[in-house]
């Protein structure tokens, strides 16, 4: 994830030592630290908004589930009860009085 991508930890950050020349320190070594930071920046603000784009696509997925009404296992006014009545007439229309003889 993200530790593949970042090259530098706050430990090495804090650690860096630069060496110093005639007027101070080597203005090629504090450039390339520099831009070991900024690539490092770039990356996690390239992180967080692809994070920030999926938090909040997530979230309509979750508003989209909760508005959708619940699926209703039978059509509406019909019963447990009314089924079993129209089975018990189908019965007896197909075998007759015979099964409740």
């Amino acid at each position: 994830m993200i530790s593949d991508k970042v090259k530098l930890t706050a430990k090495d950050i804090l650690e860096k030592e630069f060496k110093s020349g005639m007027r101070g320190y080597k203005s090629e070594d504090v450039d390339k630290f520099l831009d070991l930071i900024i690539k490092d920046y770039e990356t996690f603000h390239q992180e967080i908004e692809e994070l920030q784009q999926e938090n909040m696509r997530l979230k309509k997925q979750v508003e989209g589930a909760n508005k959708r009404p619940a699926a209703q296992p039978q059509a509406s006014g019909t019963t447990n009860f009314d089924i079993l009545k129209r089975l018990s007439n189908l019965e007896k229309h197909v075998f007759g009085n015979k099964l409740y003889d």
